[in-house]
């Protein structure tokens, strides 16, 4: 991969210098896993900064014998800087959504190089400082109806993560559970609204090739923002 296009993969990356983006590149180990695998495992020490190449991945917390979906992340993002910043056991596993293409980098030359680099990082605190900001809104969503709740996550994902195609923006399938548990709400609640959303032809379920194409995200952004 040239450093061009890796630094447009990777938002993290925009603003690091081109030796930065040599040197990552030249560290950086790829790694493939299957749908339903486990990346990273909650409790275990910190020793790596994944990025997601492709595909989707999920982050849970287990609460007791019940697990619960924190987060959804896909191509361009990254994991695993918090148990390697404060040097601690994650709080959180991994796992992947679907065939998933990682690059990561060690604990050790990751914080190398944020030493040596103050652009990038300056971008890693402005990347983390947004996910704190988009955790305060889900707290502020925490008592909106439901279906503003899900409409949020959708629109989230498809700016985020989404690829523009003739239906609108494309996203994974992600599982009604999941998408559940990010939305702060019940699988069967879920269900139904997924179910008036395809009814009002502002989302398509492509189950054959595991995706959810929005077709409508001018709608569901304006639901979302009823706040």
């Amino acid at each position: 991969m040239q450093t061009e296009a890796f630094s447009e993969l990777f938002p993290l990356f925009n603003a690091a210098s081109p030796e930065t983006l040599e040197w990552l590149l030249s560290i950086a180990v790829e790694h493939d896993y299957p749908s339903g695998r486990a990346v990273l495992m909650e409790d275990a020490w910190g020793n790596a900064v994944y990025f997601v190449e492709s595909g989707w991945v999920k982050v849970r917390r287990h609460a007791g014998e019940e697990v619960v979906t924190l987060a959804i992340l896909g191509q361009g993002d990254f994991f695993g800087e918090m148990a390697i910043l404060d040097e601690s056991p994650r709080s959180t596993d991994v796992v992947a959504l679907s065939p998933v293409k990682l690059l990561s980098v060690s604990a050790q030359r990751f914080i190398q190089t944020l030493f040596k680099d103050p652009q990038l990082h300056h971008r890693m605190l402005q990347l983390m400082v947004s996910r704190l900001r988009q955790t305060n809104v889900r707290f502020q969503l925490r008592h909106q109806p439901s279906a503003i709740k899900l409409a949020h996550t959708l629109v989230y994902l498809g700016e985020n993560y989404g690829v523009p195609s003739d239906e609108g923006t494309d996203i994974f399938n992600i599982p009604l559970q999941d998408l559940a548990d990010v939305s702060d709400i019940n699988v069967d609640e879920t269900t139904k609204i997924m179910e008036k959303l395809t009814d009002k032809s502002w989302l398509t379920i492509d189950d054959a090739n595991q995706v959810i194409h929005l077709n409508n995200i001018k709608q569901l952004t304006h639901l979302a923002s009823k706040i």
